[in-house]
């Protein structure tokens, strides 16, 4: 694959989350640094479908991966969600990497959408009975987007998933918002940096892509 994968651990008491800094989306988590960095390796493939799906070029092989920095992670982190940046997302965006992040968060709602319209209406339960189907799910990451926004300063209503309009408009509110932070500071008071919520977006959209696609009948 080439020279090894930036990564990232956000370290919590229980649970530990590996990201590419590079790759927004692929990002994986278990129990401890180890799990978490072969759990990344391990979804590798099915990350790079989804990239060659919107015809962007990821590196071939088995990945390699260089701990880049390691954070001290917080209640979110062991709830089962990445919650902290890394201390080099606040660096300034230039258009080229605000291009190319927009492009890869692109891609990851075009691959949740594809996996949704195509799964089953009800999901494989999990060993205890538990989990939301199709529709919860998509429901569910909308509003989770509406929070996202925020931390970008915009505000904005969150769209009714049936109105493909108006979530294509709020998608593409979220893409201008990142290009025009190329070049500004990328911190302030309540928001994040634009390079750790098109990471955190990315994550959620293809954490539950591949739910739904592992749950499908």
């Amino acid at each position: 694959m080439g020279a090894p994968i930036a990564v990232y651990l956000e370290i919590g008491e229980k649970r530990v989350f590996a990201s590419a800094l590079e790759w927004p989306g692929w990002t994986r988590s278990a129990r401890d640094e180890q799990r978490a960095l072969e759990s990344l390796a391990a979804y590798a493939p099915r990350y790079a479908s989804v990239l060659k799906a919107a015809r962007i070029v990821f590196p071939a092989g088995n990945p390699s991966f260089r701990v880049v920095e390691r954070v001290k992670g917080n209640a979110t982190t062991d709830f089962g969600a990445p919650g902290i940046p890394a201390s080099s997302d606040v660096k300034p965006l230039t258009p080229e990497e605000a291009e190319r992040i927009c492009a890869l968060l692109a891609a990851s709602w075009k691959s949740f959408d594809g996996v949704v319209a195509k799964a089953p209406a009800t999901l494989r339960k999990g060993p205890r009975g538990g989990g939301r189907d199709r529709d919860k799910i998509a429901d569910h990451v909308i509003d989770a987007e509406s929070a996202y926004t925020r931390k970008l300063g915009l505000k904005l209503k969150t769209p009714k998933r049936d109105d493909s309009a108006a979530v294509q408009a709020t998608r593409k509110t979220i893409l201008d918002a990142i290009r025009k932070s190329a070049g500004a500071p990328q911190s302030g008071e309540k928001r994040w940096p634009p390079r750790y919520v098109a990471r955190r977006m990315a994550w959620h959209l293809l954490d539950h892509t591949w739910e739904i696609e592992d749950r499908s009948e």
